[in-house]
């Protein structure tokens, strides 16, 4: 999984931390696995022969022999890391990985003796760190526009010719995750998640309830949030950005915003817009599972067009769900939602319209006006209400089998799990998902390779949300 790093403009800086101790003395034997001269020394086994100064100034070289205008920030950085399930790659592999990859780029094609000085660094068994400086031999800048999106297709060759595990694809689904800097900053402040992953929460959470731009916003500044508004000159709506109050960037003298676009791919303001229901007034827990159950009845026989608008609103639902569950299973539940949100984005549909998706709209209403006793307690009508949810994720993740979505089929059946651990919560255990007559309609999937259908979703550990690759501002 190659990673894109923020670029920088001191070489000397990145290198004394690819070769150093790392922030917590978890780099482990750093040495060079491939560069742009293959009998370059490596600074970290050879000291005699090359220090970490001597290898900054050959990568800078180029850079300082432009002619014109140097880059302000001429470094690019790249990790690239295979799953913790995958065997540990040899060093000569990771050279053609390496290699691979700064091809892909643009950096350093096959056979280019006038390419981009790189490196590739190794201090851990399960990635490397490709850095590079942007300014080609010849005296040309190289075209490095689209750079990650051509290395995950590089990537893809070596999962398949070493049997790696995949990673997902590139259809702007998968979760926007937190970079390392955001990460530590929550460390330092002792918080057990991070700013943006509070705002995708909290945000997804006033989108699936919202009927309006302006119930939206006002739900987003009643939950504690900072909202800044883009309006065009007559006033109108264009678009929004959020901050956590507390969250400030420049040595406290501003907040740190987030577009709704860079929190994820479906909280922009034109996707917010997309989920507006009217109101439901006469709504309590029964109706809402009675809705949930309906609509995983309907989303069986939906093809891929209306499917996708189907399983966006059973993430909104989901993400209800988790905030108004009683407290013990509500971390549960939570966990599920956030499983859940790649399988709410179906690859390169934008439609919502679908059969389903009125029911589980409904039933997020139904949750968010059910009475505060039943939030609060009545462990029999809250087991009733998560094997209805157990049941529309199954649903969920047989249609994404069935449109050979196999990311979205992952993440779905992780979601059954958790729900199916939160039911157990209640002191009654779930019973078996019974197997479903309806037909799931299996549509075409363009460019998409087909998956086995599987019954059911197993019981297993709750799954290990994984870990971001580094990255490191220079």
């Amino acid at each position: 999984m190659p990673k894109k790093a923020e670029s920088g403009s001191t070489t000397i800086d990145l290198l004394a931390y690819l070769f150093g101790p790392g922030e917590r003395d978890e780099h482990t034997d750093p040495h060079l696995v491939a560069a742009w001269d293959p009998d370059l020394p490596c600074p970290a086994r050879t000291p005699d022969r090359m220090t970490l100064a001597d290898l900054a100034l050959l990568l800078d070289a180029p850079v300082e022999a432009l002619r014109g205008p140097k880059p302000e920030e001429h470094v690019w950085h790249v990790s690239v890391r295979n799953h913790a399930d995958d065997r540990v790659l040899s060093d000569a592999e990771w050279s053609e990985v390496a290699a691979a990859m700064v091809h892909a780029a643009g950096i350093a094609e096959h056979g280019d003796e006038q390419a981009c000085r790189w490196i590739a660094v190794r201090h851990a068994g399960d990635h490397i760190h490709i850095a590079a400086t942007l300014a080609r031999q010849d005296g040309r800048r190289p075209r490095v526009r689209g750079d990650i999106l051509t290395m995950h297709t590089a990537a893809r060759v070596f999962e398949a010719r070493w049997g790696l595990t995949p990673m997902s694809p590139l259809d702007r689904t998968a979760r926007r995750r937190p970079v390392t800097g955001e990460a530590e900053k929550a460390a330092r402040r002792g918080l057990t998640e991070t700013a943006r992953e509070s705002l995708q929460r909290t945000v997804r959470t006033a989108a699936a309830l919202a009927h309006d731009d302006a119930d939206f916003l006002g739900r987003l500044r009643d939950a504690g949030v900072r909202v800044r508004e883009r309006r065009d000159d007559d006033g109108t709506l264009l678009g929004y950005s959020v901050a956590l109050p507390g969250d400030r960037a420049d040595r406290g003298s501003r907040p740190v915003w987030f577009a709704g676009s860079t929190l994820a791919y479906d909280l922009s303001l034109p996707r917010v817009r997309e989920r507006y229901e009217p109101l439901v007034t006469d709504a309590d827990w029964a109706l809402a599972e009675h809705r949930i159950r309906e609509a995983s009845v309907l989303l069986g026989r939906a093809g891929q067009d209306e499917g996708a608008g189907d399983v966006a609103a059973l993430g909104d639902l989901l993400a209800v769900a988790a905030v108004r569950s009683p407290a013990l299973v509500r971390d549960r539940v939570q966990a599920a939602a956030d499983a859940f949100e790649q399988a709410a984005r179906a690859p390169g549909a934008r439609s919502l319209e679908g059969r389903a998706r009125a029911g589980w709209r409904a039933g997020a209403r139904a949750l968010e006006h059910a009475p505060r006793a039943a939030r609060g307690g009545g462990a029999a009508v809250v087991l009733t209400l998560l094997i209805a949810l157990v049941q529309a994720v199954e649903a969920a993740a047989d249609w994404h089998r069935a449109q050979a979505y196999r990311a979205q089929a992952k993440a779905a059946a992780d979601a059954a799990v958790l729900l199916r651990e939160a039911a157990g919560l209640t002191g009654n255990r779930p019973p078996a998902t019974k197997p479903r007559t309806g037909r799931v309609v299996r549509t075409p999937a363009r460019g998409l390779p087909g998956a086995a259908p599987v019954t059911g979703v197993p019981v297993r550990p709750r799954p290990d949300p994984g870990r971001p690759g580094p990255s490191r501002t220079r």
